[in-house]
């Protein structure tokens, strides 16, 4: 149907992220870069970025904090796309798909401003999206109303039923509900295929 939309979360939904992957390189074992993920950088920490604070003086923060860990909360920074492994099975396929028979697809992330070229270079299908709501850009983070309300503005402002959106995280569905988006939680490419079909916007 021409007149819907398909609006994707990235990470964990298009990009296969996980900082540990980059923590285990540093440290001596899975279950060490568990531990700084969990008790040092953690994704609380993290979310500033998200929110469009500098990496590097979010990094020096922490530092006061844990300066025995200083090289380890920088490598945060330097080794960013570490922390990838490539895409997501089976999502560019759909995102292709989606592109051929013209459906207009975009993405709304939460993300650092200061990662985006760099990631999107990395990761060319991120480059397929007709815009990108960039949540450090916007200063303003999924499940923030206030991001759903600039989303449907960016897109058009279409009637938000007409959305199809997902994300890998409940509460960030649970937002875009609330603003009358419909919403689907990401688990895997197969189910996100079958919920495409049910809304009528890919066939069998």
């Amino acid at each position: 149907m021409t007149d819907q939309i398909v609006l994707f979360d990235l990470g964990n939904v298009v990009v296969d992220w996980d900082p540990t992957r980059l923590y285990r390189q540093l440290l001596a074992s899975q279950e060490e870069a568990e531990r700084f993920y969990r008790e040092v950088c953690t994704l609380e920490w993290h979310t500033h970025h998200d929110r469009g604070v500098d990496m590097q003086e979010n990094a020096a923060r922490l530092i006061e904090a844990h300066p025995d860990k200083a090289e380890l909360i920088r490598a945060w920074r330097t080794g960013w796309l570490e922390m990838f492994h490539g895409y997501v099975h089976g999502v560019p396929e759909i995102i292709q798909e989606l592109i051929e028979q013209s459906t207009p697809i975009y993405a709304l992330t939460n993300f650092p401003a200061e990662k985006w070229e760099e990631t999107a270079q990395a990761f060319p299908v991120l480059q397929a999206f007709k815009d990108v709501i960039i949540s450090g850009v916007e200063k303003m983070v999924k499940p923030d109303p206030r991001i759903y309300e600039l989303t449907l503005k960016r897109l058009g402002s279409p009637i938000p039923s007409s959305i199809i959106f997902f994300d890998d995280r409940q509460d960030n569905i649970d937002a875009a509900k609330r603003a009358g988006i419909t919403s689907f939680l990401f688990t895997d490419a197969q189910t996100m295929r079958q919920d495409l079909e049910k809304t009528g916007i890919l066939t069998k």
